[in-house]
């Protein structure tokens, strides 16, 4: 839980990932299978031990095929984040086998794997390999005290996951027909950077296993549409980092590529020709100072200068340099790529563009 917030009058909650609920539901599936007993509430262990119960929408036996299954459903609760799949009805159905283990399938609106790159091999559902340790772990220990030595067929799916996977990444790293099981801890923390990162860095894992050298680190929809009329890039080339340019840069120790483009406004690339990895408000701010300091060095007299400063905005600071001939849309992307640099290993090309409001290129450092 967070601190209270001059912003927030009460903490925030936390919620719990799709893996803690797809952990639940096939627990109490598999137990009304083993020990008929039809669960209202399923109590799991997360990955640091906490115990959690969830509380089941329902907990019945069905049939498929001609054989007999459970299945169990609970919705998912994302605390106070803003989690597309807060509200979901996650599921789980559970089929004995003779032989033990556990066998994963993708159910209605859960993903497939179909690129490589990811921590999953191509054809396997997307349930992620902490879920899957979770509910191999549960059902194991249920299987131990029932004395039970076959095996688990779990099938997870979520309402409407076809649909929510479209509001996120998944389409473009190559996860087909549904969402993700996610989640390494269990736990949801209210306005996580920790998601939106993991899936940077799957975007950029994903392009490099399928051969792709040169990517676009763009900061939204019109950065990416500057890049793909620049270069002609594929979607798969283009990695959405928001306004975790630190975590793009950092990635490239670990998983360097020939090129990389970073394509955004030019505010937000104002903030990392100051040094700042996190181009989100609450976290950096636009220098005007800085910005007026920079003019200065190429060339702007003193009234410039005080305009830049008085100025509404960093485009309306960019206009009034631009009026009098200064490349200030140049000078920050020589600025934001000498930040880069400090960090890329020396064998990734990297090169900064900067766009206005209308999504036109303003200024470019190679």
């Amino acid at each position: 839980m967070r601190d209270e917030t001059p912003e927030q009058p009460a903490p925030l909650r936390s919620g719990y990932t799709t893996g803690s609920c797809a952990t639940a539901t096939s627990l109490a599936a598999a137990r009304l299978l083993l020990a008929g007993e039809i669960s209202e509430v399923a109590q799991i262990v997360l990955p640091k031990g906490q115990l959690v119960p969830m509380r089941l929408v329902f907990c019945r036996l069905a049939t498929a095929d001609g054989e007999r299954i459970a299945e169990a459903g609970t919705i998912k609760d994302a605390g106070d984040d803003p989690d597309v799949t807060h509200g979901a009805l996650v599921f789980a159905r559970v089929r004995l086998m003779p032989e033990p283990g556990v066998i994963f399938r993708a159910g209605p609106g859960v993903g497939t794997v179909t690129r490589a790159g990811l921590t999953l091999p191509v054809g396997e559902p997307a349930i992620n390999p902490v879920p899957r340790q979770m509910m191999t772990q549960h059902l194991g220990e249920l299987a131990a005290r029932h004395a039970y030595r076959g095996g688990f067929e779990v099938t997870i799916g979520v309402e409407g996951g076809e649909a929510l996977a479209l509001k996120t990444m998944n389409p473009r790293l190559g996860i087909v027909g549904g969402l993700s099981i996610l989640g390494t801890t269990g736990i949801v923390r209210p306005f996580s950077c920790s998601a939106y990162i993991a899936s940077i860095h799957q975007g950029i894992d994903v392009a490099r296993a399928n051969g792709y050298t040169h990517l676009a680190a763009c900061t939204g929809n019109a950065s990416e549409d500057a890049m793909r009329a620049h270069y002609g890039l594929p979607d798969i080339a283009l990695i959405e980092m928001g306004d975790f340019a630190g975590a793009v840069l950092k990635h490239m120790k670990r998983a360097p590529v020939e090129r990389l483009s970073m394509c955004g406004g030019f505010g937000k690339l104002s903030k990392l020709a100051a040094g700042h990895l996190d181009l989100h408000s609450r976290n950096s701010s636009i220098d005007l100072e800085q910005l007026a300091a920079w003019a200065a060095a190429h060339g702007a007299d003193a009234a410039l200068q005080a305009a830049m400063r008085a100025a509404n905005t960093s485009q309306q600071a960019l206009a009034l340099a631009h009026a009098q001939q200064v490349p200030l849309g140049d000078i920050v992307c020589a600025h934001a790529l000498a930040v880069a640099r400090d960090i890329v290993p020396p064998a990734v090309r990297v090169e900064m563009f900067a766009i206005d409001r209308q999504g036109k290129l303003v200024g470019a450092a190679r």
